[in-house]
């Protein structure tokens, strides 16, 4: 293949759709599999690939280093072409090129998009919201909050829930607000979650639950944000964790029907030829748990990517895996594997109540997740219970099984 005016080849056998960690490991499968075929990132962000938890988590803490976050990857030695900062806007399948921003056409053999999501946003798009997801969301908000004493933190969620804790954490006043009447409770029983959130409370977090912004606007102290129920705070930062809606635009534009995703196969392949689709962005069959899932975490993202790169590059092994994912909430720790629903029959099985212990969810009298509250080493076990399809009855028999 040439190179166009730009330097970059007009053709790879690889091209490589995203900046994130799937990327990043999709890269790596690839070249674990084929050490030497040429090989395209694009990506809308400008930084090269880097971990996502330690920006709503150990970056916020007394040692943390943004310096740490990088992937490591020395891409030029590895024969990777990074174009930063420039987004793909269209796929020509018949023709397998990829169209990107400025205009460049790519040639690709096979076309790996691991575009992950684009962070939800407020009703009316209100001025001043930092949607945090990203490394320049976080130095964006470091900035802002270095000026003034109070934050406001939307959502309940992993990443609401986690940025309250970190910023308070930092010394700053944080007032939070969501629509449940619980942190998580969306995802955790309610005597859980009424637990985590009456101990933000007396961590000095404002917790305002059952609440939603009604508006956004300039103040003397940045921002001024008011709630359905008239309540207003003054902050210098405004930052908002309401989840991603997954980017599935290149495919949909193909005619692709993407209801939760990209759907791939067992090998990480799309309904395209020679497309595949990994990480946060894909729908993927999960024989664990005998249905198709979307999973929007660490451990999903680098196991997916690598085997789906591989598989590009032709190992042909099947993602059989079912990922972990986990959180900090001030000293409470958590890891869990499978579906976690509050509306699922829970089984709790508790060595402290609500600090320590294992949470069982249950369909149709068998277990379909798994929440460990600072309890450690137990995935493994998890997964081969989720896995064995076991008849659990009412459950009671699970307790002591992860405890003990």
């Amino acid at each position: 293949m040439g190179r166009n005016t730009s330097g970059y080849q007009t053709g790879y056998k690889y091209v490589v759709v995203g900046g994130g960690m799937a990327a990043d490991a999709g890269l790596r499968g690839i070249r674990r599999q084929d050490p030497t075929g040429s090989v395209l990132m694009v990506s809308q962000e400008t930084f090269p690939p880097y971990d996502r938890p330690p920006l709503s988590k150990g970056l916020w803490k007394k040692g943390g280093r943004v310096e740490n976050i990088w992937r490591g990857l020395d891409y030029g030695e590895m024969g990777v072409d990074l174009r930063l900062g420039e987004p793909a806007r269209a796929i020509d399948a018949v023709a397998h090129e990829l169209r990107l921003a400025g205009g460049a056409r790519v040639h690709y053999d096979r076309l790996l998009l691991a575009t992950g999501g684009m962070p939800r946003e407020l009703p009316g798009h209100p001025p001043g919201v930092t949607y945090f997801r990203t490394a320049a969301d976080y130095f964006r908000l470091r900035r802002a909050i270095l000026s003034g004493h109070e934050a406001v933190v939307v959502g309940g969620g992993f990443i609401g829930g986690e940025m309250a804790a970190a910023l308070t954490l930092a010394g700053k006043h944080v007032h939070l607000i969501f629509p449940e009447d619980g942190i998580l409770r969306r995802l955790l029983p309610a005597g859980l979650s009424a637990a985590i959130t009456e101990d933000y409370r007396q961590r000095g977090v404002a917790v305002h639950a059952g609440r939603q912004v009604a508006g956004v606007e300039p103040a003397e102290a940045a921002w001024r944000v008011v709630t359905d129920a008239g309540e207003a705070f003054e902050a210098s930062a405004v930052v908002a964790g309401l989840g991603i809606t997954p980017q599935v635009e290149l495919m949909t534009a193909l005619g692709v029907s993407c209801p939760d995703g990209v759907e791939v196969d067992a090998w990480g392949a799309t309904a395209v030829e020679d497309v595949y689709a990994a990480g946060d962005v894909a729908n993927f069959p999960c024989p664990a748990l005998g249905r198709r899932m979307r999973v929007e975490h660490e451990d999903h993202a680098n196991r997916h990517g690598e085997c789906v790169g591989a598989n590009m590059a032709g190992r042909h092994e099947a993602y059989d895996y079912l990922p972990m994912f986990y959180s900090d909430l001030f000293d409470l720790g958590f890891e869990a594997v499978g579906r976690l629903d509050s509306r699922l029959a829970t089984v709790e099985d508790w060595i402290e109540p609500q600090k320590r212990g294992v949470v069982f969810y249950l369909e149709e009298q068998h277990v379909v997740g798994v929440l460990a509250v600072d309890v450690w080493d137990r995935m493994d076990q998890a997964r081969t219970l989720i896995a064995g399809r076991e008849a659990v009855g009412d459950g009671a028999a699970l307790r002591g099984r992860l405890t003990g």
